[in-house]
């Protein structure tokens, strides 16, 4: 049957090890003497150890009890880390992150759990559109912080990471071998005019196969083999492969991914939210 060490006595016993004393100890925990060591022997019966050298006329550790006061120490900073996290109301309410539905994978899901763990009474609402969007949301408080992919940051941006983009398409598919080049993209993607660009100057013929609203309508035409996209190097979805053309498509330009809504008047929330942002795309 499992056992519990009592964390109460734990503290107790920490405390004597660090101020070298009973006197102290019950000071500093505003305790009387006699309850800081009816803890002590109460906690060594538990153990069946003795944790405290008496014989001196100090107090001091016994090796079992320097042992114990590592992992003591370690319970108690995990303990009141979930007590302070558990019972902090400072940080409550909700905050809107916005960022483009083809840069979600796969940075913002670590980002949310980790945000999650460090705030749990904060709610992130998080909503997905494209960059043009995205920042009209920014300008009206729709969103407190939002990521976009552009060629270069605007004013009040933090380009976070430059990505080549790279042609996308089935598994195994042979669309990118037909003339003309088959396109699958949403109508407001700004991938969409650097890639007709780009083929226009190789002299590649091309067809805008399908125009959506949204990836997942893009995704499942590119999956059955109907037409490329192109997504940043990095963030292609797992059910799709980066087409290996050997150079018979051209090569395509590169684009920042950038960070709004950091600037303003400090707010922690907002600048931990910033903070696990960075750091997600910084591995890309």
């Amino acid at each position: 049957m499992p056992r519990n060490l009592d964390l109460t006595a734990l503290r107790s016993f920490v405390s004597v090890a660090e101020s070298g004393g009973v006197t102290k100890a019950a000071g500093m925990l505003n305790l009387t003497q006699s309850a800081v060591s009816m803890q002590l022997k109460r906690l060594e019966e538990n153990l069946g150890l003795a944790l405290l050298d008496r014989t001196g006329r100090g107090v001091a550790l016994t090796p079992t009890g320097d042992q114990l006061l590592s992992y003591a120490r370690r319970m108690l900073a995990l303990n009141d880390e979930v007590y302070a996290r558990m019972t902090d109301h400072a940080f409550e309410g909700q905050i809107a992150l916005g960022v483009p539905h083809d840069i979600v994978y796969p940075a913002i899901p670590q980002v949310l759990a980790r945000f999650t763990q460090e705030f749990p009474r904060v709610r992130v609402d998080l909503i997905s559109s494209f960059t043009v969007q995205l920042k009209e949301y920014l300008a009206d408080g729709s969103c407190d912080l939002i990521l976009t992919t552009e060629d270069a940051a605007g004013p009040g941006g933090e380009a976070l990471v430059e990505l080549p983009l790279i042609w996308l398409g089935a598994v195994g598919g042979q669309a990118w071998r037909k003339r003309p080049l088959p396109l699958a993209f949403e109508q407001s993607c700004l991938f969409r005019d650097s890639v007709q660009r780009a083929l226009d100057a190789a002299g590649i013929e091309w067809t805008m196969r399908v125009q959506a609203e949204s990836a997942r309508t893009i995704e499942p035409i590119v999956a059955a083999d109907m037409g490329v996209h192109a997504v940043l190097e990095g963030t292609e979805p797992a059910h799709l492969e980066r087409i290996a053309h050997g150079g018979e498509l051209p090569k395509l330009t590169t684009k920042k991914i950038v960070l709004y809504g950091h600037n303003g008047a400090h707010d922690p929330v907002r600048d931990a939210l910033a903070g696990l942002v960075r750091q997600a795309y910084a591995q890309l």
